[in-house]
């Protein structure tokens, strides 16, 4: 746990050669601490030169100068992390960065954990935990979908939203607390059916957020997606295709793939997290048999599976109980008629299209995956969705707040509607609001924030 008290410091740009490197300091001995290690050229201290002012001079050590450098000094609460911050930024080599880092620890300050200055702007109230969240997201960002999901005005959106969700369920607690306290007095602000009304409203909002998980969700967290075929349908050219590099072993032999192959691309605005299998055949081979039956395991565990069909061949025994297996599953699944730089045969054409409602006709080899990418995007994200506009729940976290939040306030007005008691209906609404406030962080675990915080590098 973070020892609040405390001044601390950290390298914030990455490490290695380069121009210039950052080192933040937070806490409310951060001027104070700079003063002893930074000296201004135009002389004096940098607490002479008053707040967001850049200021040039040398950090020094134990009387030796360590390195030139600019600071500036941001004032509490007008900084990131709400708290007083010097910002110094010196030459960007390794050693001279860590000496510099160094000076400042000789000071007084203590090394910052990782994700420190984050959580100090969420416990200062300077950002939501949705922000904090965003924030990391940001920097693990793999697609421009992604910085645009975890964009300032995305998330400013998102707690924007959560915040009057929560005022409305408030205000709503406050007129039935009304009742319940004072139940011969006509103090309540709302009648029953304006009660009714409002939780069916707060439903409705929170429906609405509910419904953004799907396409955040594909963005951001990654669609489950395993390809899949028979021997030699071109599978691993597929799975080379969207990855973009020779990952997967192609050759005309069949059964050359008998281990899964995975990699995180992006296609588009979906993420992937794509799985190439071994193929789907009946073998005497025992080493096969063991990548066959991987095969299978990662189809059971699919959101989306590719099921990839030799379209210049006839059906074979392997294709056919390949879809009979997929329709027992009832999996999300989009069939590719591979080798369309050959000639097709039209009764496998037919026959794939007959049982598949998501079809693409495609040459792994020659083709580009824009057919695929627009058919994956129109099953997984919503077009009215603008990303990085939009208020979007993108983790698996929020939405389970929402739907907790949801299903207590369904109770509430299920109560209401049947005549319950009041102090029945407020008891589901409190339950609402504390599934609400998990989402923002105004009343989270520490264990949950402490694992939030914890995907953060040191200096974020």
């Amino acid at each position: 746990m973070s020892d609040f008290t405390k001044t601390v410091a950290a390298i914030s740009t990455p490490p290695g050669k380069g121009g210039v490197a950052v080192i933040r300091m937070s806490g409310a001995d951060a001027l104070k601490i700079a003063d002893r290690c930074f000296i201004p050229r135009r002389g004096g201290s940098l607490s002479d030169f008053g707040r967001a002012r850049a200021v040039y001079g040398d950090v020094v050590s134990a009387g030796e100068r360590v390195d030139d450098a600019i600071a500036l000094y941001f004032s509490a609460p007008s900084s990131f992390t709400g708290e007083d911050t010097v910002e110094i930024s010196c030459h960007g080599g390794i050693l001279v960065t860590q000496a510099v880092l160094t000076a400042l620890f000789s000071a007084g300050a203590s090394p910052a954990e990782a994700g420190e200055f984050t959580r100090r702007a969420f416990v200062n109230g300077k950002i939501s935990l949705t922000e904090a969240e965003a924030i990391g997201d940001l920097l693990d960002a793999g697609s421009m979908a992604q910085v645009r999901l975890s964009s300032v005005k995305s998330r400013s959106r998102l707690s924007d939203r959560i915040e009057k969700i929560r005022a409305e369920m408030l205000t709503l607690m406050s007129s039935i607390f009304a009742r319940i306290d004072y139940p011969d007095e006509d103090l309540a602000e709302l009648t029953d059916r304006e009660i009714t009304d409002s939780l069916g409203s707060i439903i409705a909002s929170l429906d609405s957020l509910i419904e953004t998980y799907k396409t955040g969700r594909a963005v951001n967290e990654g669609i489950k997606t395993v390809i899949c075929g028979s021997p030699n349908s071109g599978k691993s050219s597929l799975y080379n295709l969207l990855v973009g590099e020779d990952r997967a072993i192609v050759t005309e032999h069949a059964g050359t793939t008998r281990d899964v192959l995975t990699e995180r691309i992006s296609l588009g605005t979906a993420t992937l997290l794509l799985t190439d299998t071994a193929g789907l055949r009946i073998t005497d081979d025992p080493v096969e048999k063991i990548g066959v039956e991987r095969s299978r395991e990662q189809i059971d565990g699919a959101e989306l599976v590719i099921a990839v069909f030799d379209g210049s061949r006839p059906m074979t025994e392997d294709d056919s109980e390949l879809i009979e297996r997929l329709a027992e599953m009832g999996k999300t699944t989009v069939a590719i008629i591979n080798k369309e730089d050959l000639t097709l045969f039209p009764d496998t054409v037919r026959t794939v299209k007959s049982r598949f409602e998501n079809t693409v006709e495609m040459s792994a080899i020659s083709d580009s995956a824009d057919k695929l990418r627009s058919l994956i995007e129109s099953l997984f994200i919503d077009e009215k969705i603008r990303i990085g506009t939009d208020a979007v729940v993108s983790n698996a976290r929020q939405h389970a707040s929402l739907i907790k939040a949801r299903e207590h306030t369904e109770l509430a007005l299920d109560a209401f509607r049947m005549g319950f008691p009041c102090d029945v209906a407020s008891s589901d609404l409190e339950l609402a609001i504390g599934a609400i406030s998990e989402l923002d962080g105004r009343a989270v675990s520490e264990s949950v924030v402490g694992e939030i915080f914890a995907r953060f590098c040191v200096g974020k």
